[in-house]
């Protein structure tokens, strides 16, 4: 019975002390809820504080993970190097060109052509070179069969025996007039004979240095005739010799052609020194004034980018072409490999401003990675990834402002192959 009174007791007692706290402030409320249950509380905020810290951690560490570029050296041997075509070249001091571009054809230089005629007239008897055939300069490219040439030899010939004769007769009769033994008019009349041999032969010598024939090898070669045993007289034959080194791009006659003679070709061929050619340009009057001789151009093919070729104008025409409104400019370009074909259609930069830089790499050196410009720089084991800061750039290359030194040695060629292995490295090193 004590039992149940003190139940009942107790029970009036929570629900007098509920009206109560329904009556004092919130705060009040609060702090006896914190009094009452210290330890309730305590735990409730040791519970929350790590998974806050998590929570706010994850976000921060996520985006670090997105922004993080790959690091890390990269070891190759020097086969795997050369293999791959990875080319390596020191960072050097350069100049940045702002270039315009206008567009050109290929067409030969007017100057290293050379046509190979025939200067006499007479029949084809051999032609030696083909077209595309290599020729040097005073190669023998054709012979001919010529009476005109033997006719100018045969007069040399008999004018060179007639002045020998002379000559000696002249000596005699002078000899003869210095000791009186012989009248003054025998020794003048000796004398006038022998310099109107010397002067046929003069004329005879000029004939054939005009037909471009030596008088002493046509000397040489009726003395080899007139020995026993010789073979056929070559008297009427006639060597056709290029002017120039180069290459036959063209070829007008075939054996057994007349030449020389009115209405009949009168060139053989026509030889050209390829390994110069000339870009025509035409540039138009709004940018003519920034042109002038001796610039530097740079050209590339229409078709093919990495098709390059180097030179400078020789000639801005000072005429306008009223239909185009531009003028024709001229570059030499070298064409030693004989790249350029004349004909082919190119794209001209003409260098129009120049400005040095302290570090300049080209544009293929540089790659992309983590938003960052990078090069890879040249190790003992292989290569480091550096990134690097630019600044100004051309077509060709790019300005380092910061993070790469004079000197150093980078990747210059197919850098990507690097990015590659890069990222692979990376990958692996996750797992």
């Amino acid at each position: 019975m004590r039992r149940i009174l003190t139940i009942v007791a107790t029970l009036a007692m929570g629900v007098a002390l509920g009206g109560m706290l329904s009556q004092v402030s919130p705060a009040a409320r609060i702090m006896f809820a914190w009094t009452a249950s210290p330890t309730f509380e305590r735990t409730a905020s040791t519970r929350a504080e790590p998974a806050m810290a998590k929570d706010a951690s994850t976000p921060s560490e996520s985006k670090g993970a997105t922004e993080k570029a790959p690091e890390g050296p990269i070891d190759m041997l020097p086969e795997r190097i050369d293999a791959q075509g990875i080319e390596v070249a020191p960072v050097e001091k350069g100049v940045l060109a702002r270039r315009l571009a206008v567009p050109g054809t290929i067409t030969l230089d007017m100057d290293m052509v050379a046509r190979v005629p025939g200067r006499v007239i007479g029949t084809v008897t051999q032609m030696r070179k083909r077209l595309g055939d290599a020729v040097t300069q005073g190669e023998v490219v054709a012979v001919l069969d010529s009476r005109e040439v033997a006719d100018a030899k045969s007069e040399y010939l008999t004018a060179s025996v007639a002045f020998d004769l002379k000559k000696t007769l002249f000596e005699r009769a002078q000899t003869l007039w210095a000791k009186r033994i012989s009248a003054e008019q025998q020794y003048l009349q000796a004398r006038e004979t022998f310099l109107e041999a010397e002067l046929r032969l003069e004329l005879a010598r000029q004939k054939l240095s005009a037909l471009n024939l030596d008088p002493a090898a046509v000397a040489k070669a009726a003395k080899q005739e007139s020995a026993p045993n010789a073979g056929a007289s070559s008297l009427r034959e006639y060597q056709i010799r290029s002017l120039i080194g180069g290459r036959v791009i063209e070829r007008k006659v075939d054996v057994g052609s007349l030449v020389g003679s009115q209405g009949d070709p009168s060139d053989l061929y026509t030889v050209a020194d390829l390994s110069k050619v000339w870009a025509e340009l035409a540039v138009s009057t709004a940018d003519l004034d920034e042109i002038t001789e001796g610039q530097a151009v740079g050209i590339t093919s229409g078709r093919d980018s990495a098709k390059r070729g180097d030179g400078r104008i020789i000639f801005v025409s000072p005429l306008v072409n009223p239909d185009t409104r531009s003028a024709r400019v001229i570059a030499l370009i070298d064409n030693v490999a004989l790249t350029w074909r004349p004909g082919a259609v190119v794209t001209a930069g003409i260098v129009i401003k120049e400005e040095p830089v302290e570090v300049l790499v080209p544009r293929v050196a540089l790659q992309t990675i983590g938003g960052e410009s990078v090069v890879f720089v040249r190790t003992p084991n292989g290569f480091q990834r550096r990134a690097v800061t630019t600044g100004r750039s051309d077509e060709q290359a790019v300005e380092i402002t910061s993070g790469l030194s004079a000197g150093e040695q980078i990747a210059v060629k197919n850098t990507f192959l690097l990015k590659a292995e890069l990222g692979k490295s990376e990958a692996g090193d996750g797992n």
